[in-house]
C-alpha cells in the first residue's frame, strides 16, 4: 500500500487533503461541496459522539429531533440571526418534479407544485427550536429547559475543504432555557468548559478558552464563548463555540415564563456547538508525513496484531496466541483487532495501519512464538520493543496512557512556543509571515482596528482569552489606550 503522502513542509495544504483520502476518512461525494464519511473516519466521529453524549446527559441535558426545514417567517424572526445565515441558505420553493413533455425521460420542476412558504434548510436550529420551546414554556417549574440534538445542517459554502469545510456536515447543537441571566451565562460558560476538557482529554488537542469579539459572535448572540486550537501550520482552528443569547430569541418568539411572584417574563437562553470539523482538528494537530495519528481514547481500535508467518501451520499457531491477546486485552477495555487477511502481506498491513494512525500495532512469527515474545510499535514515536507474552496486557495498557500524554504535551509544546507577544505594528506583521501561531497583542477594543487589521494581513482576533490578565499597553495597530491583550492568527 504505497502513501505517497505530499510532504507538510511542501505544500500542508495538499498533505491534508490527501491524507483524509488516503486514510479512508472521508471522500469528495457526487454532491459539489459534500463529502461521504467512509467507515474509518465515522467510527472515529462515533467514539467523539458518545463521549460528549455522556458528558452532555451527566450535565442535566436530553436530546431531542427538530426537522430539517424552516418556514422563512420563522427564520427571519430574529433579524440577526437571519441576517448573519442569509448568505449560506439553502432554500426549498417547490415539492414536486413532473415529466418534461418536451424532452422525454427528463424530470423539470413542477411549477404548480410552489410552497406556499418558502423553507429554510437548516444553517442552524434556533428558530425552528424558539417556536417550539414557546408551546413547552408557561412557566418558572418548566425552567430550565436542556436540550441536545444531534444532526445535520447545511451551509452553502464556495471554497469546500473535507471536514473543516463543507456544505453538509454534522453536528450537536444545545439549546437552553433559563429563568435568569446569571443561569444561562453559567450555563454558556459550563459547555464550553465542557468541550475544552473534552477536546484535550479525548483528542489530545491543547486549547484556549476566550470570548469572541462582537464582529466574530455569533449571529443573534449576546456573548460568544469559545475554545481556539493550534494546528501544525500555525493557523488557529475555532474547535468549538457556546452562545448567551440573552433574551433575543425569547423576545423574537415570545418565550415567556410565569415567575414564582406571577410576573410574565421572557426566558434566557444559550446555544453551542461542535461539529466534524473536529476531526480536521485532530488530523491536523497530530499527523505527520506517515499519515494520520491517532490518540488511543478516540481510535477505532487501540491496537492492531499482525501475524508474519510463511505457511497455514504457522499461522495456526500464532493464531492460538493472538487471540489469547485479544481476549486478555478486550478485558482490559482495550479495542484490538487481529489482521489474519490472507490477502496482503505482512508489510503491506503495517504501511496500511501506520497510515492509518493506529497507535500500537503488535507483530508476532514464528520466532516469537519460540521466545514467547511479542514486537510492539508506536505510531507516535515509530518506536520498536519486543515485549514478552505474559507482559503484553500491562505493557499495552501503560502505553495507550503514555501515546495519549505524549500527543497532547507535543501539542501543547508547540502551541506554547508559537504564542508571541508582539509591541507595534511591524512586529505583527513579520511574526504573523515567518512564524504563524497565536499573536498576542494590545487592541484598543473597537470594530474598525480589528477590520482593518483583517483586512491588511488576513489574522482575525481569535478570542479574548478568559484567564487574562489586565494590563495596560497601546494598541498595536492604532497607538490607542488599552488594557489588555488579545489573541491574533491567520485561521480555518
Amino acid at each position: 500500500m504505497g502513501k505517497n503522502l505530499t510532504k507538510r513542509s511542501e505544500d500542508y495544504s495538499k498533505w491534508y487533503n490527501e491524507l483524509v483520502v488516503k486514510a479512508d476518512l472521508a471522500e469528495n461525494s457526487a454532491v459539489r461541496g459534500c463529502m461521504v464519511i467512509k467507515p474509518y473516519g465515522y467510527a472515529i466521529w462515533e467514539k467523539m459522539q458518545a463521549e460528549l453524549d455522556r458528558m452532555f446527559k451527566e450535565t442535566g441535558h436530553e436530546n431531542a429531533y427538530f426537522p430539517l426545514f424552516v418556514p422563512k417567517s420563522l427564520f427571519e424572526a430574529e433579524e440577526k440571526n437571519a441576517e448573519g445565515f442569509a448568505k449560506e441558505c439553502a432554500v426549498v420553493t417547490h415539492y414536486r418534479l413532473k415529466t418534461d413533455p418536451d424532452n422525454e425521460g427528463k424530470l423539470i420542476v413542477d411549477p404548480d407544485a410552489k410552497l406556499q412558504e418558502e423553507l429554510i434548510v437548516r444553517p442552524t436550529s434556533e428558530a425552528i427550536i424558539w417556536s417550539t420551546f414557546k408551546g413547552w414554556i408557561q412557566s418558572y417549574r418548566d425552567l430550565p429547559l436542556l436540550i441536545n440534538q444531534w444532526a445535520n445542517v447545511v451551509r452553502w459554502e464556495m471554497r469546500t475543504r473535507l471536514f473543516l469545510r463543507t456544505s453538509e456536515f454534522l453536528w450537536q447543537e444545545g439549546h437552553t432555557a433559563h429563568t435568569t441571566k446569571e443561569e444561562a451565562l453559567a450555563e454558556a460558560d459550563l459547555m464550553n468548559n465542557i468541550y475544552a476538557t473534552f477536546v484535550e482529554n479525548f483528542l489530545a488537542v491543547p486549547v484556549i478558552k476566550g470570548l469572541k469579539t462582537e464582529s466574530e459572535r455569533f449571529a443573534g448572540a449576546d456573548e460568544t464563548f469559545c475554545i481556539e486550537a493550534l494546528m501544525q501550520d500555525g493557523k488557529a482552528l475555532q474547535a468549538g463555540t457556546s452562545h448567551f443569547l440573552g433574551q433575543n430569541f425569547a423576545k423574537a418568539f415570545d418565550v415567556k415564563f410565569a415567575s414564582k411572584e406571577g410576573k410574565q417574563e421572557y426566558v434566557w437562553a444559550t446555544s453551542w456547538g461542535v461539529s466534524t470539523r473536529l476531526m480536521g482538528a485532530l488530523i491536523m494537530t497530530h499527523s505527520d508525513d506517515q499519515g494520520l495519528v491517532l490518540p488511543p481514547n478516540l481510535a477505532p481500535y487501540q491496537v492492531v496484531i499482525v501475524p508474519i508467518y510463511k505457511n497455514q501451520e504457522q499461522l495456526d499457531a500464532i493464531s492460538q496466541v493472538a487471540n489469547e491477546i485479544v481476549n486478555d486485552l478486550r478485558l482490559h477495555n482495550v479495542t484490538v483487532k487481529f489482521d489474519n487477511r490472507d490477502t496482503h502481506k505482512p508489510g503491506w498491513k503495517f504501511n496500511e495501519y501506520e497510515l492509518k494512525g493506529v497507535p500500537l500495532r503488535i507483530g508476532i512469527g514464528p520466532k516469537d512464538l519460540e521466545k514467547r515474545t511479542v514486537e510492539l510499535a508506536r505510531r507516535d514515536t515509530l518506536t520498536k520493543e519486543f515485549v514478552a507474552k505474559e507482559d503484553v496486557v500491562d505493557t499495552v495498557v501503560q502505553l495507550l496512557k503514555d501515546i495519549q500524554e505524549n500527543l497532547y504535551t507535543k501539542a501543547k509544546e508547540y502551541r506554547d512556543t508559537h504564542i508571541t507577544e508582539v509591541q507595534n505594528f511591524d512586529e505583527f506583521k513579520e511574526i504573523l509571515e515567518t512564524k504563524g501561531g497565536f499573536i498576542s497583542a494590545h487592541w484598543d477594543g473597537t470594530s474598525e482596528t480589528e477590520n482593518k487589521i483583517k483586512e491588511l494581513t488576513k489574522a482575525t482576533i481569535r478570542c479574548i482569552p478568559l484567564d487574562n490578565p489586565k494590563e495596560d499597553g497601546k494598541c498595536v495597530f492604532s497607538g490607542a489606550a488599552s488594557t489588555q491583550r488579545v489573541l491574533f492568527a491567520k485561521a480555518y
